[in-house]
């Protein structure tokens, strides 16, 4: 079938967008081709469509399990057969889709970075009919990029079985330097393409707003600007924040982060997609493969750490062509606060030492042992012992991966959530009426978890344990059986959390790391913080910035920024110039003035055009400075 009656088929769409069919054809031609499609823009038929027009299986890379998930099920619904492959897998499972995927089953596999490593996964793969490889995120390959993964460089190997096969990198983000990295990483043959298109949105209006008041801000947006909106937050927990907030003024609001349930999060999603519910409250894990044109608003409740990160989400705005506006609330401590997690996310050589050895001593792992083995593994629990700060370990944690000492799956940074669901009477009475390891439990959550009668908290089942004085696999069956009981919900982690030893544990007097790599990669992310900064600081037109960011030659005032209309209201007429040019002349004849003094005399005139005009007067001679004072220009 041609890529047309696929699309016709599947997708139901009479035409591809803007840049698909080119991509496509290049896919078909047999040349390795790397995508740069701005958010929205319609990625996934990039690969799903030639990937059909073929024989075989599409092995699809991609570090969003979310996304992952998403995009197997809507391939199902269209009985298309696909499976996806990640991190907290059971081994018999992993085996099954890995024969089903050999003996030509799926027409897609989606594959995390991480799990190419495995032996099994790259013996089958070999063994498998693939017709193309597809590079999700492809940014993350790069150590020029905001988002690499080492994880990511082993998609070379996996390239080597297979030379004749095309590989479609797809990104909505990178730079100049990314794409030559790109291409570089993953070995693009001679005949290789690139696809790039203009990144500017002259729809969309990006606008920064100084505001101490957020909130208030925000609200006044929404107020203002009609039809459906993001506001995006930091944390999880602002997000309900917000959501409370807007819904208390009368506006239908939700919140969604990467914390609530699959099925939570697809309900939440398809009632704003539907328009039941008007602005959608969010972490970042919101918006990745949802496709809603209509979005007027995308509010940045704090500054993102890059550049891209910011272009990425506010693109969200106005899909549809329409006016649309991506507005960032932003103060002097969101630059304090990126500044200061520059230095936890890149702490010392003797904090990076001081952690591997702890992990080493939480293992009871003999140096010179342990090369591939997996373990169960609490951050929380394990900072809690050895006492580090979390997010310090995190980072620890995060170099010891990008140097290949060991892994650690991303379920570990994330804890169950509990509320607890009866009233306080009733709980009593159940706690005396079940024993005491029940009484412990309950006593614990109430203890250590404020408000987990009124709201979702998040629990770590290990320090519950702790407290309680019991086993953690008797906390966490008595945890399910006051689930099923209704005294609490109880919304367990997805999967087991592991930490696998890459190499050898070393000694942690001998353990390095590649500290060239490691300052290079504090270079860029001081880079990217000081762009981010700088675009929400300067008075430079807001589309300009982001667009030579990216290296976008060709850029121009974009007219409909914050930046821009300021300028065009603040414009001086020639009429205005001269009657304030006669009005000032006549002031400083009669005594030298100061510029505030000027400024100060012309009360209800905008200040800019009054400095304009003695800026303008100065540059012709007509006027001269004396001190501090303005004179008119001896003759």
């Amino acid at each position: 079938m041609t890529p047309e009656i696929i699309l016709k088929k599947y997708w139901n769409y009479d035409t591809f967008r803007l840049g698909q069919r080119e991509i496509i054809q290049s896919v078909l031609d047999g040349k390795d081709t790397l995508a740069l499609l701005p958010t929205g823009g319609g990625k996934s038929i990039c690969f799903q469509v030639p990937a059909l027009c073929q024989e075989g299986i599409c092995l699809v890379i991609s570090p969003l399990i979310a996304l992952m998930r998403d995009q197997v099920n809507n391939l199902l619904q269209k009985n298309i057969p696909a499976a996806a492959i990640y991190s907290g897998m059971s081994y018999r499972t992993i085996d099954k889709i890995l024969d089903n995927a050999v003996f030509g089953k799926y027409k897609f596999l989606y594959m995390s970075p991480e799990r190419l490593t495995t032996e099994i996964a790259q013996v089958r793969i070999k063994r498998m009919n693939i017709n193309l490889l597809a590079i999700d995120e492809a940014h993350c390959v790069s150590q020029w990029g905001y988002d690499f993964r080492p994880s990511y460089l082993e998609i070379a190997n996996i390239r080597a079985a297979f030379k004749n096969i095309p590989i479609l990198a797809l990104t909505a983000t990178a730079t100049i330097d990314v794409i030559e990295d790109i291409q570089k990483k993953l070995e693009f043959r001679r005949n290789s393409a690139v696809f790039r298109q203009d990144f500017s949105r002259p729809n969309l209006s990006y606008v920064v707003r100084h505001a101490e008041h957020k909130d208030s801000k925000m609200l006044e947006i929404v107020q203002k600007v009609p039809g459906s909106g993001i506001i995006y937050a930091r944390n999880r927990r602002k997000t309900k924040e917000i959501a409370e907030f807007l819904t208390k003024h009368g506006i239908l609001a939700d919140f969604y982060h990467a914390g609530l349930t699959p099925d939570e999060r697809s309900v939440k999603q398809d009632a704003w997609i539907n328009n039941e519910i008007r602005i959608m409250a969010a972490t970042n894990a919101f918006g990745m493969g949802i496709d809603k044109p209509d979005v007027r608003t995308v509010v940045h409740m704090d500054l993102p750490n890059s550049p891209e990160a910011y272009f990425q989400e506010a693109g969200r705005g106005g899909r549809d062509g329409k006016k649309s506006y991506a507005v960032l609330l932003y103060d002097k401590n969101d630059a304090i606060g990126l500044e200061k997690q520059l230095e936890v996310d890149f702490p010392e050589m003797k904090e990076i030492r001081r952690v591997y050895a702890a992990v080493g001593n939480y293992y009871q792992m003999p140096v010179g042992s342990g090369l591939g083995e997996s373990f169960d593994f609490e951050l929380v629990t394990f900072c809690e012992k050895y006492g580090f700060e979390v997010m310090k370990a995190y980072a620890c944690f995060k170099i010891l991966e990008q140097d290949g000492w060991l892994s650690v799956s991303e379920s570990a940074f994330e804890l169950s959530t509990l509320k607890i669901l009866v009233e306080r009477q009733h709980l009593y009475d159940y706690q005396l009426k079940n024993g005491a390891a029940i009484d412990k439990i309950l006593q614990g959550l109430l203890r250590l978890n404020q408000g987990i009668a009124t709201n979702y908290s998040n629990i770590n089942e290990y320090k519950l344990a702790s407290f309680a004085k019991l086993p953690i696999e008797v906390v966490e069956k008595s945890l399910l059986h006051l689930h099923k009981d209704g005294i609490i919900d109880y919304r367990r982690k997805k999967d087991k959390p592991q930490l696998t030893f890459i190499r050898e544990r070393a000694d942690q007097n001998w353990l390095t790391i590649d500290w060239s790599r490691y300052m290079f990669r504090k270079k860029r992310e001081t880079h990217r913080v000081k762009k981010a900064i700088e675009y929400a600081e300067m008075e430079i037109c807001r589309s300009r910035q982001l667009l030579e960011y990216f290296g976008q030659a060709e850029t121009h005032n974009c007219g409909v920024c914050d930046v821009c209309l300021n300028k065009q209201k603040n414009v001086l007429t020639t009429s205005e110039l001269d009657i304030l040019k006669h009005k000032i002349l006549k002031l400083i004849a009669y005594t030298p003035l100061s510029i505030k003094e000027i400024v100060d005399a012309f009360a209800g005139k905008d200040r800019s055009k009054v400095i304009q005009t003695v800026q303008y007067l100065a540059e012709k001679d007509m006027i001269e400075r004396e001190k501090d004072k303005f004179i008119p220009k001896k003759s």
